[in-house]
């Protein structure tokens, strides 16, 4: 085993249960007497590279615990993207104060921060053990069953469009929310999740896993108003034509970009008035109403999937396990072995830095606007217990005695 200090950082969007995998990382951490003292960094590698260091150590285990269970990154995060420069000042904080233990909780981009720094480590001979901890409500690491993160932000998305179907079916017309995922669907298609019967919404998914058609959707959406009278859609923020340009580029007069010069997708609500306005002037239907979940699904407090606060916990557990026990750095993934249980291994950050999991195929319908039971079955145990309901009154006509 080393010897020194532990530091532990969060990188990217917040979920509602990074926490827990902080959490885990401190406690497990603390109970290991070659470790002097453990870091947090506040707002991820930024921090690092500020030297903006918390003492964990001095936590209570009691507060912790209580920052377990609250969304959002408690440590601050970051959307920093370091290239090889910037992780070449990171290491050098690192080796300025001691720090023996590296574990970065994050998504894609953060997993290969991880990479270049163990790297840099290994080439100035310097003991580091570098450990990436996954989190994305996006579900999009490869080699991981699922994300930590997802299952939560995924049982917001499906109560949500749970809701959405009860208002639309007591006042019908066209729903349409904007979920997030750029690259993925995993989201979006847990929309479905939120239907009890055959005719409720949403009745139409589109994920960027397929092509988007402007006229293929608008003919979608008149197909399922002739059959049900109303429609509830659940699009990707990502969605995108044959060659691979964001839908938004075709509708919009003006496009918004980042700081890292990405096209806006779903941060303005753009995209879903966009949508909107075709449904109104190309087929007239004068009841149609757009919403774009934004930022709510990744922090939302109360909605939280027991499942995935306890899978959050254990990564940032068996981080530190892997770390003081093994001999490599690498990205704790998650495993199912069962109907319904999970196993966590360490892959090479290698494996995992910088790669994007889709959607499978048989995850999603051969129509390209739904999921199959096969995603069905894969997401349900995610979500957890306590899923409510949505019933409905027994259609027991009374005779019409006017005719009218």
């Amino acid at each position: 085993m080393l010897h020194g200090k532990v530091l532990v950082a969060q990188g990217g969007g917040p979920t509602a249960v990074i926490n827990q995998s902080m959490t885990g990382v401190v406690l497990e951490a603390r109970k290991f007497r070659n470790v002097d003292l453990v870091y947090g960094a506040y707002h991820g590698v930024r921090g690092i590279i500020n030297e903006d260091f918390l003492d964990l150590t001095q936590e209570t285990s009691h507060n912790l615990e209580m920052v377990a269970d609250t969304p959002s990154s408690a440590l601050g995060s970051t959307r920093d993207k370091p290239d090889l420069k910037y992780c070449q000042e990171v290491f050098k904080v690192l080796q300025a104060h001691g720090i023996a233990y590296f574990f970065y909780i994050g998504g894609n981009d953060s997993s290969d921060t991880v990479r270049i720094v163990s790297e840099e480590a290994r080439k100035a001979g310097y003991p580091l053990r570098c450990i990436h901890i996954p989190k994305t409500i996006d579900n999009d690491l490869v080699h991981n069953d699922h994300t930590p993160g997802f299952p939560s932000a995924a049982r917001f998305v499906a109560q949500s469009f749970m809701g959405a179907n009860l208002d639309n079916a007591a006042l019908p017309g066209v729903y349409l929310a904007v979920v997030m995922g750029r690259h993925a669907g995993f989201l979006t298609a847990a929309s479905a999740l939120g239907k009890k019967f055959p005719d409720d919404g949403p009745h139409l998914i589109y994920v960027p896993e397929r092509t988007f058609k402007v006229d293929g959707f608008l003919g979608d959406v008149k197909a399922t108003m002739d059959k049900y009278g109303r429609c509830v859609v659940a699009v990707s923020e990502g969605i995108h034509d044959e060659s691979g340009n964001p839908i938004i580029t075709q509708l919009a007069k003006e496009i918004e970009k980042d700081a890292h010069g990405n096209i806006q997708l779903s941060g303005t609500g753009a995209l879903a008035d966009l949508l909107c306005q075709e449904i109104k002037d190309q087929l007239g239907i004068k009841r149609v109403r757009g919403d774009t979940f934004g930022y709510l699904q990744r922090s939302f407090v109360g909605c939280v999937s027991d499942v995935d606060q306890r899978e959050a916990r254990e990564v940032g557990e068996k981080a530190v396990q892997f770390a003081m026990w093994g001999q490599q750095d690498g990205s704790v993934t998650i495993q199912r072995t069962g109907f319904y249980s999970v196993d966590y291994k360490l892959l090479p950050l290698e494996a995992v830095a910088g790669k994007t999991r889709v959607m499978e195929d048989e995850f999603i319908s051969a129509s390209g606007t739904d999921v199959t039971d096969a995603f069905r079955l894969y997401l349900r145990p995610l979500l957890g217990k306590g899923m409510p309901d949505a019933f409905r009154l027994r259609s027991n006509r009374v005779p019409k005695v006017l005719g009218r």
